[in-house]
């Protein structure tokens, strides 16, 4: 998203202060139909740079409404952002969405203490209404406000937005590096991941999304509907519909580079001073190659450095950490064999970010 710059004398604050929710409304350039919109009241003025009196949201229209909503002047694009005081959004949902507070609460009320998170109850998280705060607030609140913002912007929320915000060349395409268009027209190509590479040949209307794990291609027109392509993955419990390829933990990340029925291929980087919970595993044996850095490693007990072009085992039930005692990153290559190499087969004994 664009950067918006503010005065210091901010006209929505006094506003949400009062106890209104303040909403903002984007000057619309185009009839899109990628956005929901605001109507203004009859006595609001789009240009105002001060919040004015909303009739209403509006759903995302088809392409012939959004045109007569253009012509009329008396709409705004919905920004989705808003601004309000806790107490404020806090009796807004107690009442008019009291059953996502109840268990808002409840899962809040039951959750732990991990490291310096707080992580709610999962089973009573799963059983807050999954409800927008436009269907469960907004369309039912009346202490509404709007504030109309008429410089430049985009929310980048879909793949067309990406294409507009990419200066496409005169035939309309943009490319990622790593992409290349031949004879394509008002097309997006997008390659992810470092050395991958995405070609195009006589494309129209095409935005085609090379990303690590998955590949999407779909009319431009369309493009809007990706998350339904989330929801058929996750019906079939794909894990990319769940998971990015990248995992972050606090020592650092892992990728996994290559996986089989009996074995997985990670990269793993470890933090300078950064250390992995001493854990072992039922399921399976690793191996781990240095190849960047030094490793402090303990296996049974015994400790030892792993440098560069070193490697160790770690036989299955062996309880094993490693630890970065250098001051630049740790990467190393672990080879994962065994009969289930799930993220859950830990046994955690020791661990420096009181994970559970």
């Amino acid at each position: 998203m664009r950067q918006v710059s503010v005065r210091p004398s901010w006209p929505p604050q006094p506003r949400a202060q009062a106890g209104d929710i303040v909403t903002f409304g984007i000057a619309p350039t185009r009839p899109e139909t990628g956005y929901g919109y605001l109507e203004l009241a009859e006595s609001g003025d789009p240009q105002a740079a001060t919040p004015q009196p909303l009739a209403r949201f509006i759903e995302k229209p088809d392409a012939a409404r959004a045109a007569e909503m253009i012509a009329d002047g008396r709409y705004l694009w919905n920004a989705g952002i808003f601004l309000a005081s806790a107490a404020t959004l806090v009796a807004a949902y107690e009442a008019h969405a009291p059953e996502t507070m109840a268990q808002s609460r409840a899962s809040l009320d039951a959750a732990k203490t991990d490291l310096g998170f707080t992580r709610l109850d999962p089973s009573a998280w799963e059983a807050v209404p999954d409800l927008s705060i436009d269907y469960a607030i907004m369309e039912k609140a009346t202490n509404l406000a709007v504030m109309p913002y008429t410089g430049p912007w985009s929310d980048l929320g879909g793949w067309e937005a990406v294409w507009q915000e990419s200066n496409p060349d005169s035939d309309g395409t943009a490319t990622s590096a790593g992409s290349l268009a031949i004879d394509c027209r008002d097309t997006l190509l997008h390659a992810e991941a470092p050395g991958q590479r995405i070609v195009g040949i006589g494309l129209e209307d095409i935005v085609a999304i090379a990303m690590p794990d998955a590949v999407l291609v779909t009319r431009k027109s369309q493009s809007s509907r990706a998350k339904e392509a989330v929801a058929a993955l996750r019906m079939i419990d794909a894990p990319q519909a769940e998971t990015f390829p990248v995992d972050h933990r606090p020592w650092g990340y892992f990728e996994s580079l290559a996986k089989g029925q009996r074995f997985q291929v990670k990269r793993i980087v470890v933090k300078p001073g950064a250390a992995l919970s001493l854990q072992s595993h039922h399921h399976r044996s690793e191996h781990w190659i240095v190849v960047e850095g030094t490793a402090q490693v303990t296996v049974d007990g015994e400790v030892r450095l792993v440098t560069e072009n070193q490697s160790v085992y770690i036989p299955l039930g062996a309880v094993h950490r490693m630890e970065n005692p250098g001051k630049v990153d740790l990467t190393l290559i672990e080879v994962q064999t065994g009969v289930y190499l799930g993220e859950d087969d830990i046994i955690r004994y020791e661990d420096v970010y009181a994970r559970t």
